[in-house]
């Protein structure tokens, strides 16, 4: 039997109506990245802690499309990466080193969003990282941080570094490599990813014209740094995501399986 071909168990009477709730919103996340053509066939990954377990998570099965993916179909791990409900489908444990080290030391946040997007790679292998050339990108601009590239991410020891360098802040370039969110809920993690690619697509694109660019007065970067952080704090990303959701039920609610 084909990977594709292994059925999907409803798990919805073996888990907390709250952690329920997470898988639908977290499969919906799966889902959108897909629908915004920002996933990269089985690979990347995002993660959601378990509101009745802070140390359980939720990933995505190793071998699914983003599109496939439901609530019933998401693996549930410790913070070592070992598999704590039985599932038809595989774990990438090579996945978890970013995903885990965040998770572990940020308890303000428990969703973790990454992408290997064009925009984002491209935007990563820049030197100046992300500029404020576009509004979309100066809301930002006070959020971000970096860390630089060390290879492929499965070395435990690249953890503390990993950390240390997104310190508080709540989007991360990945030099080389390309872009992550986190957020308290699944809405703020992905509303904060939408604007990052936007903002990082807009730069390839004015990057690639011939005439000079032009930056934001510091004062407007400063009114719109202050703008960027205020709209999380006014649940702005509940409103957009319930949004999504009906659009996502719309075009196909099996997500909610």
């Amino acid at each position: 039997m084909s990977l594709v071909e292994v059925p999907v168990r409803p798990v919805q009477n073996q888990v907390s109506e709250e952690e329920w709730k997470q898988r639908v919103d977290l499969a919906a996340c799966y889902r959108l990245v897909a629908h915004f053509g920002w996933d990269d066939l089985i690979y990347t990954h995002i993660s959601l802690r378990v509101a009745d377990c802070a140390d359980h998570f939720l990933f995505n099965p190793y071998g699914m499309m983003f599109e496939e993916i439901t609530a019933s179909s998401l693996i549930k791990v410790d913070l070592d990466g070992n598999v704590i409900m039985e599932s038809s489908y595989g774990f990438n444990p090579a996945g978890f080193v970013i995903h885990g080290a965040i998770l572990g030391a940020r308890h303000d946040s428990n969703c973790v969003l990454h992408l290997h997007t064009d925009q984002g790679m491209a935007v990563s292998a820049q030197k100046q990282g992300l500029m404020p050339l576009v509004q979309i990108g100066a809301l930002l601009q006070p959020d971000i941080a970096y860390h630089d590239y060390e290879g492929p991410a499965t070395d435990a020891e690249e953890k503390v570094r990993l950390v240390h360098d997104l310190g508080e802040k709540n989007l991360m370039i990945l030099r080389n490599h390309g872009t992550l969110t986190v957020g308290r809920v699944v809405s703020d993690a992905f509303i904060r990813m939408y604007g990052l690619e936007r903002a990082c697509k807009a730069q390839v694109l004015a990057m690639s014209g011939s005439g000079d660019l032009e930056l934001p007065t510091k004062a407007a970067l400063k009114k719109a740094g202050e703008q960027g952080r205020k709209s999380f704090q006014d649940g702005h990303s509940g409103l957009v995501w319930e949004a999504l959701l009906r659009m996502l039920d719309r075009r196909d609610p099996s997500f909610r399986s």
